[in-house]
C-alpha cells in the first residue's frame, strides 16, 4: 500500500491551481481563540501553501511543515512571493515529528490534512508543540461546493465509486474520516475544550474547474496510475454534467469545517 505522501507526488501544481483559498477572516477567528492578535503559528501538512498564505500579515510567524517534496516545492514558491515572506519557514517533515521546539506555537493547524495523521502520534506532537493555552485547528472543506443540485449529485455518485474503487484496490493509505475529527479530538484527553465551527468562502469556477478538482484528487489519481477508467469511476459523468450545466463560471460557495482544541 502506497503512503499518503507518495500518493500526493506528481500533481503538486494542478491540485494547487484548482483547490479554494481558506476564508480571509478564518486568521481572525483562530488568533481570537488563541488569545493573541499576531499569533506564531505551525502549519501541519501545508500542501502548496494556500492555507499558510493566508496568515500573511496576521501572525508573529509561520512555520509551514510538508513532507511532499512536490507539494512543498509549490508553497516555497508562494510564500517566497508574500510581502512578509520573512516570516514564513517551509520544514520537511511529517506531522508526527516535526522536529521542531516544544511549547512555542500559539497555533497548530491542520488544513486538509488532518486525516491523513497517524493521530495516535500525530496529537501529542501537536500538544507538545503548543504553549498552554495554545489552539489546534483541524480545518477542511465540503466538496463540491454548492453550485447546482444535479452538479452536486453527480459528484456525490463519483465521490461514492472513486472512494469504493480505492479501498477495494488497496490503494488508500490509512485514513480517519473527517466526520471522526471532533470526536478524536475530544476522546484522545489531551485537550480541555473542543468545538466545531464553520466558515463560508466564495470564488467563481465553471464545469472544467470541477472536473479539475475531481481529477486533482488523490484518490482519482491513485486509480487513474492503476489503470481505473473514467468511466468506471464516475469521472466521466461528473464531467458531462459539469461541463453541460456550468459552461461559464458562476458563484460558488464554499462550506470550512473547523475542529477547535484547546490545551
Amino acid at each position: 500500500m502506497v503512503d499518503s505522501v507518495t500518493r500526493f507526488a506528481g500533481f503538486a501544481a494542478g491540485y494547487d491551481r484548482v483547490r479554494p483559498q481558506p476564508p480571509a477572516h478564518l486568521p481572525a477567528v483562530l488568533s481570537a481563540w488563541a488569545g493573541t492578535p499576531h499569533p506564531r503559528v505551525v502549519d501541519l501538512g501545508a500542501g502548496t501553501g494556500l492555507g499558510s498564505s493566508v496568515w500573511s500579515g496576521m501572525a508573529a510567524g509561520v512555520i509551514a511543515v510538508e513532507p511532499s517534496p512536490d507539494m512543498r516545492a509549490v508553497a516555497e514558491q508562494r510564500l517566497a512571493a508574500l510581502p512578509d515572506a520573512d516570516s514564513f519557514t517551509v520544514v520537511a517533515a511529517v506531522a508526527e515529528e516535526t522536529g521542531l521546539p516544544a511549547g512555542q506555537a500559539d497555533l497548530v493547524v491542520a488544513s486538509m490534512a488532518f486525516h491523513w495523521f497517524d493521530q495516535d502520534r500525530a496529537l501529542p506532537e501537536i500538544v507538545r508543540l503548543l504553549r498552554p493555552g495554545g489552539v489546534f485547528a483541524a480545518i477542511d472543506h465540503d466538496f463540491p461546493p454548492a453550485v447546482h443540485a444535479e452538479v452536486d449529485a453527480a459528484y456525490a455518485e463519483f465521490d461514492r465509486r472513486r472512494r469504493g474503487l480505492d479501498v477495494a484496490r488497496g490503494l488508500r493509505p490509512p485514513y480517519q474520516h473527517r466526520s471522526g475529527h471532533l470526536a478524536a479530538l475530544a476522546g484522545c484527553g489531551l485537550f480541555r475544550h473542543t468545538r466545531e465551527i464553520c466558515l463560508d468562502s466564495v470564488d467563481s469556477g465553471d464545469g472544467a474547474r470541477l472536473v479539475e478538482i475531481a481529477t486533482n484528487k488523490s484518490g482519482t489519481m491513485a486509480l487513474l496510475r492503476a489503470g481505473v477508467t473514467e468511466q468506471e469511476m464516475g469521472l466521466a459523468g461528473l464531467r458531462e454534467t459539469a461541463t453541460r450545466l456550468l459552461p461559464e463560471p458562476t458563484t460558488w460557495w464554499w462550506t470550512f469545517r473547523v475542529c477547535l482544541a484547546v490545551t
